[in-house]
This record gives structure tokens, C-alpha cells and sequence, in this order.
């Protein structure tokens, strides 16, 4: 199924502009996370429309004796209590408006959050991460709206308008007719700008989200932008995003901005059709002069809740179409939700083979391709030819063609295996399959002899220490970053693992030992360390298979040999399997296998590939190995 055809299913409506926005249906679950309290609500709300309705009456009361001479006794005392007890309803409700708006908040970012951080890998590789940021901040931050300045504060309202209107019919209907024809007209006009405003709402937050996207990818290469002198190049990229966030907010502010008029035309109007003819109906004496002053401040009762009302169908138009862009997240699949596992259990090592690929063949999602084709073409031409793209007048390469394709091996227990070959072979991809970030197209793989896909992932992921390619360091502390895969781990336990990739002599840069920073993305540290760190990290987990992905390629010399030994040390009693592109760390091992454009071209030992293999022999003696 399609990712549109996904969205439909999940009762989404298109927008103008084609983009997905949400129902009222799917915001309710929200707000019913906190249904006790927005009963409460309700019967504040219901409590104060009594309070408020009840002083015209009151009022209108105190003329009727003034006029009459006679004395107010304790009606003066009763407006004050009902006024007074108004603003105290009002005051409470508003805090807990407040707070639940925060609760769900809370609530949407949570599972906007659990679902982002199950998503598939392949969607993220056709998502940008500043965009996914702008939906956890400010596209929730939008849904507190919904309570604060709007739905539930209208339920309220709405008790209020339905008292003043039926007070202003028993007052005097011929009056109350007139009203009501003016305030129609202001209605439909409302009614007629909220559309405008859901669209233009979700065309700003998409803005929104793209600026962060354009901030997120400066900052993070801000030294590379620096070597580059790119500094106002990309200063201009984040302004033009900016600026195109400020004219469609512009656009949202515009449209909003009649509403505000339309309501104060709406009461103007009524006021002076309610002044003007019912002073001509005082002077007649056919209207009491204290049934014209109730029924003036009724008019205003019904006024101020058409606001409440107007303001919350600009308040939901735009959470709805920030929902939209939540929604669109939630709704995706995560990356076990189509698995059928009948092994939940990790498999322990068992058996002659700890893996086995069997005529796999694998590409990457046509997604994924797209994506990184457009990231090419922004990089290499401009974005005036991603604009191009919908136009056809550019178009994107081919579908990636396969990167793997009938790989069929073995590697035994308690083996070391080297898997090398040049730059686009597929090695990489080999340990992404048996990772499960992605699926191949057909084949099978086996780990102690169990399907992968009959396995749980995260039983799966339990037998591997991974080290990727780029040996990614977390911001935080030595400790946070050694910590995230064994967080049971003893002092003691990261001491000996740091001990073990020669890693202690950071520990005696910084007072703070293993709490000591390491700063975004491990800047604070050499390439070489954030490697070792992340080789640390894997180790200290133990698993019986550890998979390295270029993991000396950022250590000098001395450094190189010092891993080589601690991994030769740890690799006793597991499987290893290796990627490496320097031969020169993989010769001892038990079994070398050679990849050539996603196929393997052949398997054996250094000495027998020398003589076996034209490539390997080519490798090797680039590198001065022969």
C-alpha cells in the first residue's frame, strides 16, 4: 500500500494544497485522555453562565425599584457576590484549561515520540530531522490551543449564548429577530474564512518545519561550513526558509485577522439596531426602560460567547492542521509491525554456523534513493532544480539498482571473517540486513541457525555489538555513551572496557573522569577516540557476535594495534565479523570474504585469496601487501 493510500485509510482529508490534515475524530482521543477534568470544566463553565446570566437580571431588578423609590435592600450585595463568583469560576477554570492543554501536550509528543523513534529506518532516510524535530515542538505546542482559547472555553460559552438568547426572546422578540439577522451574516462569514485558515495553517507549520530542517543541517556541519567559507551561503539558505516561514505565518495572521473585525462589526451593529430601535420602543412605552438595559447587556452575553466561538474555529482549524502533520507520523508503521515472530527468545549460540546468507538479494527503498538523488541535485545544482522536479523538466536517475544479489555464506562459531572489497561493494549493507534496518528483497539469513525474521528484533539486535561506520557518539557524558546498550554496567565494568580499547587517558583530561562531556555529536573528542569509544560501548555489551564497520579506519599506528589486540583479546569466545578496507588488520583472519559489485566474488584465507582471487591480489598489493 502507498504512503497516500496509508493516509486515506486513516481518515485523513487532503487540503487544498494537497497535504494531509486531521478530523476532529482524531483529536478527540486527546482531549478524552483528560475527560475528568474537562467535565469539571463544564460545570465551571455551566456554574459561571448561571453567575453571569443572572446579573442583567439583577440588574434590571435595581431599576425597576429605583425607579419605584423604593429600597435596593440586599440586591447591591448579591450583584457584587454574583460578579465576584463569576471571575472565581472563571479564574479556576482557566487554570485548569491550562493544565490539561499542557497535559496534552505532553500526551501528543509522547506518542508522536514512541512512534518517531519505531519508525523504519528507510523513513528516515527520506525524512529530514529538523522537520521531524518541528513536529515534536512546535506542531504539539499548537494542539494546547484547542483548550486554552477555544473548545472546551465555548462549551462554556455556548450555556451563556443559549441563557441570553432565550432571555432576550421573552424580553422582546421583534428586537431579538433583528439581532439575529446581523449576527448570521458575521457567522457565515467565519465559517467561510476557518477553511482558509486550516490550509494556510498547515502550509506555515510545513514552512516551520523546514526551517528547522535548514538550522539543524548548519549547525550540526558548522565547522565544515566554516573550512568551506560557506558561512553567509548557508546564513542565506536559513534566512530564505525564514523568510518564507514569516510571509505564510503573514498569511495565517491575514486571515485571522478578519475574523477579529467581523465579530466587532457583528456587535457594533447589533448595538446600535439594539439602541436605536429600542429607545423608539422605550419612548413609545411599549419596552420598559429595564427591559432595554437587560436586554442590551444579554446582547453582549450573546456577543462575547460568538467570539469564544470564532476564536476557537480559528484555534481547532489550526491544531487540526498541525494534527495533520502528527497524525501523518502515528499513522506510519513501525519497523516490527508487519513481523510475524515465532521465536521471542534470543537463540543461544549453538551449532557449527553462527551466520548464514543464502542467496540474498537486496536494494534500497526507491524512497530512500529519491531522496538522496534530490539531496544531489540541491548539493551539485541548486534548488531551483528540486522546484524543477515537479514540472518534469528535471528528472531523478533510475531506481538504485541492486546492491546485493545471490549472496550466498558462511561464517562459524567463534570464527574471525573479514569482509572486504571496494568502496560500493555492499559490505555495509550485509551487517544493515543482519541488523534488520532493512529486509532483503529475497533470501534468507540465519543466525545459530534461526531465520532472522522469525526472531524478535530486539531479541535479534541482543546478539550483536554493532560499531557503525561513522562511530557515532551521543552528547552527553563517557559514562551516558558507554552506558546506553548495558545499563547495568558497573563502574568498575566501563573502567576495564575503556582500559581494554586504550581509551583511560581521557578520563585524566577532565576532573569529572566518566562524567565528563563529550559535546555534541563527541566533537570534544578526536576521531580516533569516538571510534574507540564507540568500540568500547559494543564490547561492553558482551553479545556472541560483534560486528565491526571500519572500526580502525580513524586510529593512527600505534593506536591500530593497541585495538587490534584488545579485539583479538575479546573476540576469543564470540564471533567476530570484520569490514575493513586496510588488509593489513584482517590477514589473520580465519575467513576473508571478497565482495565485487554485490556479489561475492570469493572466500578464503589471505594466502589462498592471493592466489585465488584477481581482486584481493589487486587490494593487496595497493596496499604494499604483496
Amino acid at each position: 500500500m502507498g504512503f497516500g493510500s496509508r493516509r486515506r485509510g486513516m481518515n485523513y482529508r487532503d487540503t487544498d494544497d494537497g497535504s494531509p490534515r486531521a478530523t476532529f475524530r482524531q483529536l478527540m482521543p486527546f482531549l478524552l485522555e483528560h475527560k475528568r477534568v474537562l467535565i469539571l470544566v463544564i460545570i465551571l463553565s455551566s456554574a459561571g453562565a448561571v453567575t453571569t446570566l443572572a446579573q442583567p437580571l439583577v440588574v434590571s431588578q435595581v431599576i425597576t425599584v429605583v425607579e419605584a423609590a423604593e429600597p435596593l435592600g440586599n440586591l447591591v450585595w448579591l450583584l457584587v457576590g454574583l460578579v465576584v463568583a463569576s471571575a472565581a469560576l472563571s479564574g479556576f477554570r482557566h487554570y485548569l484549561l491550562q493544565r490539561t492543554g499542557e497535559g496534552v501536550v505532553l500526551s501528543s509528543r509522547k506518542a508522536l515520540v514512541r512512534r518517531m523513534l519505531n519508525l523504519p529506518i528507510s523513513e528516515f532516510d527520506q525524512r529530514r530531522t529538523g522537520d521531524l524535530v518541528s513536529r515534536v515542538g512546535s506542531d504539539t505546542t499548537l494542539l494546547r490551543a484547542v483548550l486554552t482559547q477555544g473548545l472546551v472555553e465555548a462549551v462554556g460559552g455556548a450555556l451563556t449564548f443559549v441563557g441570553a438568547v432565550a432571555a432576550m426572546i421573552y424580553l422582546d422578540g421583534f428586537l431579538f429577530l433583528l439581532t439575529a439577522l446581523v449576527v448570521s451574516v458575521a457567522v457565515t462569514a467565519v465559517v467561510t474564512l476557518s477553511r482558509r485558515i486550516r490550509v494556510a495553517s498547515r502550509k506555515a507549520q510545513d514552512k516551520v518545519g523546514d526551517l528547522t530542517s535548514s538550522v539543524e543541517r548548519a549547525i550540526s556541519a558548522v565547522r565544515t561550513v566554516r573550512a568551506a567559507n560557506a558561512t553567509e551561503r548557508e546564513i542565506h539558505s536559513v534566512e530564505k526558509d525564514a523568510e518564507g516561514a514569516w510571509k505564510l505565518g503573514l498569511d495565517v495572521a491575514k486571515i485571522s485577522a478578519l475574523v477579529v473585525p467581523v465579530s466587532g462589526i457583528a456587535l457594533q451593529v447589533a448595538f446600535l439596531v439594539v439602541l436605536g430601535v429600542g429607545g423608539f420602543r422605550v419612548a413609545s412605552g411599549s419596552l420598559p426602560v429595564a427591559d432595554l438595559v437587560a436586554f442590551i447587556l444579554f446582547l453582549f452575553m450573546m456577543i462575547m460567547p460568538l467570539g469564544q466561538a470564532f476564536g476557537a474555529i480559528t484555534s481547532v482549524n489550526q491544531a487540526l492542521g498541525a494534527l495533520g502533520r502528527i497524525q501523518e507520523i502515528i499513522s506510519l508503521p513501525s519497523e516490527t509491525e508487519s513481523d510475524v515472530v515465532t521465536t521471542e527468545a534470543a537463540p543461544t549460540p549453538q551449532g557449527a554456523l553462527a551466520l548464514e546468507f543464502e542467496s540474498v538479494s537486496f536494494r534500497y527503498p526507491e524512497s530512500a534513493h529519491r531522496t538522496e538523488a534530490e539531496k544531489v541535485l540541491a548539493e551539485t545544482l541548486g534548488t531551483h532544480d528540486l522546484e524543477s522536479l515537479a514540472t518534469g523538466e528535471l528528472t531523478l536517475p533510475p531506481q538504485r539498482a541492486t546492491v546485493l544479489e545471490g549472496v550466498s555464506f558462511q561464517i562459524p562459531v567463534g570464527s574471525k571473517t573479514a569482509i572486504v572489497g571496494p568502496s560500493g561493494a555492499g559490505k555495509s549493507s550485509l551487517l544493515s540486513l543482519l541488523e534488520r534496518f532493512y529486509d532483503p528483497q529475497s533470501g534468507t539469513i540465519r543466525v545459530f541457525g534461526h531465520d532472522v525474521t522469525a526472531l524478535s528484533r530486539y531479541s535479534l539486535r541482543s546478539l550483536f555489538g554493532y560499531v557503525e561506520q561513522d562511530a557515532p557518539v551521543l552528547a552527553g557524558s563517557i559514562r551516558d555513551n558507554l552506558l546506553i546498550g548495558s545499563p547495568a554496567a558497573t563502574e568498575q565494568d566501563l573502567l576495564a572496557v575503556l582500559e581494554e580499547v586504550n581509551l583511560t587517558a581521557i578520563l585524566d583530561r577532565d576532573p569529572l573522569g566518566l562524567d565528563a562531556e563529550v559535546g555534541e555529536g563527541g566533537v570534544l573528542l578526536s576521531g580516533g577516540e569516538r571510534q574507540r569509544l564507540a568500540i568500547a560501548r559494543a564490547l561492553l555489551q558482551a553479545p556472541p557476535i560483534l560486528l565491526l564497520d571500519e572500526s580502525t579506519s580513524s586510529l593512527d599506528g600505534p593506536n591500530e594495534l593497541l585495538m587490534k589486540t584488545a579485539i583479538d583479546k575479546v573476540s576469543k569466545n564470540r564471533t567476530l565479523v570484520v569490514i575493513a578496507h586496510r588488509l593489513a588488520t584482517v590477514v589473520d583472519s580465519d575467513q576473508i570474504i571478497v565482495l565485487k559489485g554485490g556479489k561475492v566474488d570469493a572466500v578464503g584465507t589471505h594466502d589462498e585469496l592471493l592466489s585465488s582471487s584477481a581482486l584481493y591480489k589487486d587490494l593487496a598489493e595497493h596496499q604494499l601487501l604483496v
